[in-house]
C-alpha cells in the first residue's frame, strides 16, 4: 500500500504535540520503522519545515483592517479549486482562523507538489489547514474540528485514523 505524505501529517497531527514533535531525523527514522514510504517521508518532512518557517515568520505579519477582503492570484485559482477556497473563507468567517492563519494555510497549500500527482481535493486541504491549526495552537471548536473531519464524498473518506 502506498502511503502519502498527508498520511504522514495525519500522523503527525495525532500523535504529537506542536512543542513535542521529535526533529526531523529522529521523525523520519520513527515514520520509516511505522512503514511509511521514504518519498513520503522526504515530502512530509520538507513541508513540516516550511510549516515551522512559515509559523516563525507569522509572528511578524500584520492582520488586514477587519473589512479587507482576500483576493486569489492566478497560480492560486489554478491550485486551489473553489471548494478549498469556499471552506477556509467559511473558517475565517466563522471565526476559527485569522487572516494570518489564512495566508498560512494558502502558503502551506501551494507548497505541494502536484505535479507529478492529483491535484488538491478538499479531503487533502482540511489536513493542511488541520496541520496549520495543529502548529499555530489555535482552538480547534467542535463545530470546526466536525467540518475538518467529515467526509466530502464517497470516493474521499476522511483521512483520520
Amino acid at each position: 500500500m502506498i502511503m502519502f505524505m498527508y498520511d504522514i501529517l495525519v500522523y503527525v497531527f495525532e500523535n504529537y504535540l506542536p512543542g513535542a514533535c521529535p526533529e526531523p531525523e529522529a521523525l523520519a527514522r520513527k515514520l520509516s520503522s511505522i512503514g511509511f514510504e521514504d518519498d513520503a517521508i522526504v515530502q512530509a518532512l520538507q513541508w513540516l519545515a516550511g510549516l515551522e518557517q512559515a509559523h516563525e515568520e507569522s509572528a511578524f505579519r500584520r492582520l488586514p483592517a477587519t473589512a479587507s477582503q482576500r483576493l486569489y492570484g492566478e497560480k492560486e485559482m489554478e491550485s486551489l479549486p473553489a471548494e478549498c477556497r469556499g471552506f477556509i473563507s467559511y473558517l475565517e468567517t466563522a471565526g476559527a482562523i485569522d487572516a494570518v492563519a489564512r495566508e498560512m494555510i494558502i502558503e502551506r497549500a501551494m507548497a505541494v507538489d502536484t505535479a507529478d500527482g492529483p491535484a488538491m481535493t478538499l479531503a487533502k486541504f482540511k489536513v493542511i489547514v488541520l496541520m496549520v491549526m495543529w502548529r499555530r495552537e489555535l482552538s480547534l471548536d467542535n463545530l470546526a474540528f466536525e467540518d475538518l473531519l467529515e467526509e466530502d464524498d464517497e470516493d474521499n473518506p476522511p483521512l483520520m485514523h
